[in-house]
């Protein structure tokens, strides 16, 4: 399952490489994921700088989508070093890894990614065998994202029962994901097999990317609703909600989960209420390098994103605002863990 642009084009991907031909440069092609639902319009990238930036300010978005736009980036980093050495490629390797993991601290698929491609280019012998073998690789985690994310809808449309009605939050589909998604593969599949009965997707604010869920739901024909963030407890405490999917950004060793801001009560609710509570996540983002969920580092983004919306102000001159972009929810709230492979149970 790949976006349904609406525009009479074929389907396309949120993260797309495209290699140069004769004098023109590779370019990273991007759905700005900032203009939507409103205006469907691409970015396009040719340096490592560029990708850096778009992964900052929310261009591409998603841990997976963002980890494989991170493999590219590296790959285009790389350009104007064919007659370099080994130090040369190292030196300029170093400064893209730093570049693009810092773009985004929080989602560990983007780390995982680039330090995946530049390990492959630091086993090279000089510099246009490094780009071709950090190329080779970017390319394989890209199909293996895409090969993940089908997985996750096949094995999680399992644990629904038919009838479901479903909630989610923040944004997990083909924008997020380049292909499928994850939680929002889950919801899909569900309603592939008649299954699903409608979905809730939370606004989650204050990005407000509930409206990219109902943008990708009405493209699949998905019957949703958005709610606002504090409805959820509501709907679940009237029996409206009989199982709750979410995605995420970085899981720790013990289970404990960062995901989008919200994501904690939306937990703590579900338990209170008696619904399963499920995370959609490739292998990919589980950081067995984490204890636990209190190292997992949590991004801090500008306060205007609260203040204000698309440059009006909705609050008053002097109004302060924290604005913690993610959560860490405890493992004991999850049932179990959606992956490529299977249910992880705790």
């Amino acid at each position: 399952m790949r976006i349904h642009s609406g525009s009479g084009k074929s389907d396309v991907r949120s993260v797309l490489f495209e290699p140069g031909r004769l004098a023109e440069p590779d370019r990273l092609v991007l759905i700005d994921q900032r203009a939507l639902p409103f205006e469907f319009r691409f970015v396009e990238c040719t340096s490592a700088g560029q990708v850096a930036a778009a992964i900052r300010n929310m261009t591409v978005r998603g841990a997976p989508a963002i980890g494989v736009a991170g493999a590219y980036g590296f790959v285009l980093g790389l350009k104007g070093l064919k007659g370099g050495g080994k130090r040369e490629l190292t030196a300029r390797a170093d400064k893209i890894f730093t570049l693009l993991v810092d773009a985004r601290p929080t989602a560990v698929n983007l780390k995982n990614a680039v330090s995946r491609v530049m390990r492959a280019c630091m086993h090279s012998r000089h510099a246009e065998e490094g780009r071709m073998a950090a190329l080779t690789v970017a390319k394989r985690i890209d199909e293996e994202n895409s090969v993940a994310c089908r997985m996750i809808g096949i094995n999680g449309a399992r644990l629904v029962k038919k009838g479901a009605r479903m909630l989610t939050i923040c944004n997990t589909g083909p924008l997020a994901c380049v292909e499928y998604g994850t939680a929002f593969a889950v919801i899909g599949e569900a309603k592939r097999q008649g299954k699903l009965e409608l979905a809730y997707a939370c606004e989650t604010r204050p990005r407000g990317q509930g409206s990219l869920t109902a943008w990708e739901m009405q493209r699949e024909g998905i019957p949703h609703r958005v709610i606002v963030d504090g409805a959820a407890g509501d709907l679940m405490r009237r029996g409206l909600v009989d199982v709750v999917v979410v995605g995420a950004d970085r899981i720790a060793r013990n289970g404990d989960f960062a995901n989008k801001i919200g994501t904690y009560q939306l937990a703590v609710l579900a338990h209170e209420n008696n619904v399963p509570f499920y995370v959609a996540a490739p292998m990919s983002t589980f950081d067995h390098g984490l204890k636990s969920g209190t190292h997992i580092p949590v991004e801090e983004r500008d306060e205007r994103e609260v203040l204000e919306f698309r440059g009006a102000r909705l609050y008053p001159a002097g109004t302060r605002a924290l604005n913690r972009a993610f959560d860490v929810t405890p493992a004991h709230y999850v049932k179990g863990f959606i992956t490529e492979v299977g249910i992880v149970r705790k």
